[in-house]
């Protein structure tokens, strides 16, 4: 008897993304250009972060996540479960997205705001360090 994969083992081995470059290479043109320009501004503002893949998505951390990115078919979203404080400071520019806890859409029709971009992420670096400073330190064994 043949055993055939399922449909989420299919659609697993078709995301199963090592790199950010490999989920870039999935799309092209325009899209690809905007995706690298988000990449690039988040690169810029959080230097010290590192880039990986989780949630077959790309992502930032520095003390924890900072920010994951994603291209879908009609905009790019920001996202990370993002803090009140960082909803409310924003407030004004985020009103003419969609926006939820966790996620921004940036429509395709509109330019990328590189600027709002560059200042949330700078804001969630802060957000991490702060959070990172307050933890307990743990004493050292002798």
């Amino acid at each position: 008897m043949q055993v055939y994969p399922s449909k989420d083992q299919i659609d697993m081995a078709k995301t199963d993304f090592k790199s950010v470059d490999e989920y870039q290479d999935t799309f092209d043109g325009e899209k690809k250009a905007r995706l690298q320009q988000v990449r690039d501004t988040i690169r810029a503002a959080a230097p010290l972060a590192e880039e990986v893949i989780s949630y077959q998505i790309p992502a930032y951390k520095h003390f924890g996540f900072v920010v994951y990115y994603s291209g879908a078919t009609n905009h790019i979203s920001l996202s990370y479960p993002f803090s009140a404080a960082l909803l409310a400071e924003f407030k004004t520019e985020l009103s003419k997205y969609k926006v939820s806890k966790s996620a921004i859409q940036m429509p395709d029709k509109d330019p990328l705001p590189v600027d709002m971009i560059r200042r949330i992420v700078e804001y969630r670096v802060k957000e991490n360090e702060l959070a990172e400073a307050a933890k307990p330190q743990k004493a050292k064994k002798k």
